[in-house]
């Protein structure tokens, strides 16, 4: 048989091979026996810059002045590590003697890297707190630039991904990670993935990129590694951002290359990348080439919003380019007219003081200000942030006008209107790179959007249905999740009982926030679209009355006393403009708009569980990045860009029990799901081309389907090695070996995180729909094994963590996981905190009798009527859960149940006789067994469900229960040859087809078989 996960040993062994004979890189050795304390070889760099021509003295106080920023332990690892970079890149200025001028010594030639010492070693022991030994190690001139950790092809990368991290930190060999630029972990059948110092796991990328090499490892270390690239993305694609090192990713990388290559020839064009996916470091890459590589370079960055103004000066100024941002058109024609500064950015919202981009204004306003002498200074280079809007063709012409001899260049997250497309491709000229929703979404840039519509004018018509609708949204919950809610059932009673729309969505969120996983458990949190400022208000206040006090309202409207003048009706009710002013002014309580805004803004990134939901109009909808943003509801008309981009405020990435990102649609902007499933391009997105929107929308529930089906299979297959029997014994020798031999519970690591990972997979697919099975396609009969499928892994999953001793390692993976478990699946370890115990109130009548009515709630058992209702309302739902079970019987209880309803309501008896009456009932429909009308031969509920439904024949009942019982074998339900069998057994006794069909279901749905 052909080798299948080879040692890591033999990985190794190809890979040093590989650099040496592809790459040209020369091997220093196997360090394992050599203690390495610096990650500087001093030797070898003395030498190279001797070959360079370098004095002596120069050299000397070079290699001292890297020593001393690599060595310095005072600082962070990131600012040891941007000191370092900043000698590497722009080389270290030193003079040979006082008095003499200062001289740069080029550490590396980034010119022409074939002029530099590609090395690497193997097993490079480094002494810290604790020694460890990296893989791979990569050396140029002498210093160590590279890290590669190799785990064998059955070992997830996550392994290598994670032992870099563990080796930056304190206890391990943090020291060492001073000059390390590219941190990389691969194996052959995941291939790499890198990130820099401090990169957290989830942010680890994958590189992509059209290679005829098949082996993914050897690719994608010829792709990042080879000697022109390795130092490409050294000195090209790196930006130290406000405390976070970042590397390119392949679609920034070949974005930023195709622009060269286009500047070079003197064109603009359009750069469409996906919203989430990196413009704004496109931007700050290709800036900073033009910088170095054109002469007298100027450039102006142009954006329509504010939040994309204020973030696009956060961005250059996080990695230490100063941007100027212009005032007005007058000042921006001012600084084109001298000579500095060299970057700038314009706002064009500001003009006419208007949420939307006033161009014609801004235009106007650019006009006004020339003077008759004008000529901007330096070549210009213009960047037109969401160059897709309609009017940046006008601002286009207004620019060339102004700016005869400057280049532009588009950026775009959305697509372009089909109407607009070849007007945009006139006016800014061809795609320079295109990094579609599709594309990001694959390679796990962005989140995929889940969508889904809702009806609220038709959900409620009245209190019943209000009970029936709770019951089906809690589906699939404990009781002590049940009771949680109804904590907060009697505000959201009130409110849902309400004839008001807004209402009614207000109390759908809150559901959401009560049962979502994402929203209850403080990691995330949502934006709702409101269509106006007013409703926004009306919005708020709903919300807070509610009880959801960690809520904001974020518009453009600014409270002032002019809205009070002309206000007062002498009415109740206050104008819309009072309300508006009565609501923001309570809100911000004293404090200014803006500050309150930037204030909301930073809790909703930084501390989602204390700002659980922005109320929104048109701020915020573009350019602002939340990844803890996880549902985004819309009662907005809403269509093309605006939609489009606003939908994409909820697809960014922030862990893994982030999935998607949803959208709530209220105003059925995508006209029904399955049409927008089937054509993406109908509807809300009618004027985009197909190709361009394809891939943005997923059907939620078929989705979900998919989600659950693919984690239920995904932990089977991992758990299919177990030996037989399959018991908790045979699960802790496989995931943990000898449970007292801590090399072989560390040797089982690995399976037993892969098993913690795939349980919370699995309980999250599940959780997301839990109470909504049936209309996701599952039968009963699926429901109820899927279910208990999910109780058994968790419980195979809380033996091994206790077994192996990791349960209180809950891993980077399982936050909030406690709750998900306690919430859809056990309760056991719920608390009793109802007097009803396990027991439902049906089972309670039925062991206490008239005593259960104390147990009800006080507010119910004062009431006669609110008693009579509840008891009538739980026995329904038991007749209709154990219909399937005994048809005939069950239509009988319910018709003794309407009739008994009926004299109530007529008040045909009295209280003390009704409460007789359905306690007797109760205990019938509970038990069929305690009725007296059954032979005595009937001694099983399956037995006597076949005399109820085979017109009370005995003796047929007798003959067909025990040919079942002969028939049917182990797990016959849901297996096409035993059901065959078992039908076969009913039709020797029973000739009709159709009757067969219908003893079969019953038969079915009986426990006993």
């Amino acid at each position: 048989m052909p080798a299948v996960g080879q040692k890591e040993r033999l990985t190794q062994n190809r890979v040093v091979t590989l650099f040496q004979k592809q790459l040209g890189y020369e091997y220093l050795g196997n360090w394992e026996d050599r203690e390495n304390n610096i990650n500087i070889e001093e030797d070898i760099l003395r030498k190279y810059l001797t070959e360079r021509g370098y004095s002596q003295t120069l050299i000397g106080k070079a290699i001292y002045e890297l020593t001393k920023a690599a060595t310095n332990q005072s600082k962070s690892l990131y600012d040891i590590n941007k000191d370092v970079y900043t000698l590497l890149r722009y080389g270290v200025k030193v003079k040979e003697d006082v008095g003499e001028n200062t001289r740069t010594v080029w550490l590396i030639d980034w010119k022409y890297p074939d002029k530099n010492h590609f090395a690497i070693a193997e097993e490079v022991t480094v002494r810290g707190e604790n020694k460890k030994r990296p893989d791979v190690v990569l050396y140029v001139n002498g210093i160590a630039l590279g890290v590669l950790e190799l785990k064998r092809s059955t070992i997830s990368v996550s392994e290598g991904v994670r032992q870099n991290i563990d080796n930056q930190k304190q206890v391990f060999i943090r020291p060492f990670f001073a000059t390390i630029q590219l941190v990389m972990a691969g194996n052959d059948t995941e291939g790499i993935r890198y990130g820099a110092i401090g990169t957290h796991e989830k942010y680890y990328l994958a590189w992509k990129e059209e290679s005829g090499i098949e082996n993914t490892l050897d690719r994608h270390i010829i792709q990042l590694c080879q000697k022109d690239r390795f130092l490409e993305m050294l000195h090209d694609f790196i930006v130290y951002d406000r405390g976070i090192k970042k590397l390119c990713r392949h679609n920034q990388y070949f974005a930023v290359k195709a622009s060269q290559e286009s500047l070079r020839r003197r064109e603009g064009g359009i750069i469409w990348h996906a919203q989430g996916s990196g413009k704004s470091l496109v931007m700050v890459w290709l800036t900073k080439w033009i910088r170095e590589n054109i002469k007298d370079a100027r450039v102006l960055i142009i954006t329509d919003r504010d939040e994309l103004d204020k973030q696009i000066e956060k961005v250059f100024k996080g990695v230490s380019e100063d941007i100027y941002r212009t005032k007005s058109g007058s000042d921006l024609i001012e600084k084109l007219n001298s000579t500095t500064p060299w970057l700038l950015c314009s706002l064009i919202h500001k003009f006419g003081n208007k949420e939307e981009a006033d161009y014609d204004a801004y235009i106007e306003d650019l006009k006004k200000s020339l003077p008759g002498d004008f000529r901007a200074k330096g070549d210009i280079y213009v960047f037109v942030d969401e160059c897709h809007r309609t009017q940046s063709g006008k601002l286009h012409e207004a620019m060339k006008k102004i700016l005869p001899n400057a280049l532009l260049i588009g950026f775009t997250g959305t697509p372009l209107l089909k109407k607009d497309k070849k007007k945009s491709l006139e006016v800014f000229g061809k795609y320079i790179h295109t990094y579609k929703f599709d594309e990001a979404v694959a390679d796990k840039v962005v989140l995929d959007l889940r969508y889904e519509a809702r009806n609220v004018d038709q959900n409620i018509t009245s209190q019943a249905r209000i009970d029936e609708w709770f019951e089906a949204k809690t589906r699939g919950l404990t009781d002590f999740a049940k009771t949680e809610l109804k904590k907060k059932w009697g505000t959201m009673k009130r409110v849902l009982s309400s004839r008001s729309r807004l209402d009614k969505i207000v109390a759908d969120i809150l559901l959401d926030m009560a049962t979502k996983d994402r929203l209850q458990n403080g990691r995330g949190n949502a934006m709702l679209v409101s269509g106006s400022i007013y409703e926004a208000c009306k919005y708020y206040e709903l919300f807070q009355n509610a009880g959801l006090k960690n809520c904001a309202i974020v518009t453009s409207y600014t409270p002032t006393t002019s809205d009070l003048k002309g206000e007062s009706t002498g009415e109740d009710s206050p104008t819309d403009k009072l309300k508006k002013y009565e609501v923001y002014q309570k809100m911000l309580d004293g404090k200014d708009p803006e500050t309150f805004e930037d204030e909301v803004k930073k809790k909703f990134v930084d501390e989602p569980a204390r700002m659980k939901l922005l109320v929104v109009v048109d701020k915020l909808l573009t350019g602002f990045d939340a990844p803890s943003a996880t549902y985004l509801y819309i009662d907005k008309s809403m269509q093309d860009h605006g939609l489009f981009q606003a939908i994409c405020r909820v697809n960014r990435l922030d862990g893994e029990d982030k999935e998607y990102g949803y959208i709530i649609d209220y105003k059925d902007l995508f006209k029904s799901l399955e049409k927008s499933v089937d054509d993406y391009t109908s509807g809300a997105f009618d004027a985009y081309d197909r190709e361009d929107v394809g891939g943005l929308l997923s059907n939620r529930l078929k989705e979900a389907r998919e989600h659950l089906d693919n984690a239920l299979e995904s932990i089977k297959a991992l758990c299919e090695p177990v030996a037989p029997p399959k018991d908790s014994l045979a699960y802790r020798r496989y995931f943990c070996g000898n449970t007292e031999n801590k090399d072989e519970l560390k040797e089982n690591e690995p399976k037993r995180i892969a098993l913690y990972k795939h349980t919370s997979a699995l309980v999250r697919a599940y959780a997301s729909i839990a109470s909504e099975m049936e209309k996701a396609g599952y039968t009963p009969e699926e429901t109820e094994h899927i279910k208990n499928d999910v109780k058994y892994y968790e419980n195979v999953r809380a033996e091994v963590k206790l077994a192996s001793g990791d349960y209180i390692d809950l891993k980077a993976y399982e936050p909030a996981m406690r709750h998900l478990i306690d919430t859809y699946i056990s309760a056991n370890e719920s608390e009793k905190i109802s007097a009803f115990d396990d027991m439902t109130l049906i089972e309670l009548i039925v062991k206490r009798g008239v005593d259960a009515v104390a147990a009800l709630p006080e507010g119910i058992n004062r009431n006669k009527e609110a008693v009579a209702e509840t008891i009538e309302n739980n026995m329904r739902k038991l007749i209709i859960d154990e219909m399937p079970t005994n048809p005939k019987y069950y239509e009988k209880m319910s018709a003794l149940l309407d009739e008994l309803i009926k004299e109530r309501k007529e008040e045909a008896r009295s209280y003390e006789e009704y409460l007789a009456r359905i306690i007797e009932l109760s205990k019938k429909a509970k038990n069929p067994a305690s009725s007296a009308t059954y032979p005595k031969t009937l001694n099983s509920n399956a037995k006597r469900a076949l005399y109820d439904n085979l017109c009370q024949d005995e003796e047929l009942t007798m003959a067909l229960d025990a040919e079942i019982c002969h028939t049917k074998k182990d797990g016959w339900r849901g297996n096409i040859i035993k059901e065959r069998e078992v039908k076969y057994a009913i039709r020797k006794h029973v000739k009709d087809d159709a009757e067969v069909e219908r003893v079969f279901e019953l038969v079915k749905n009986q426990s006993e078989y």
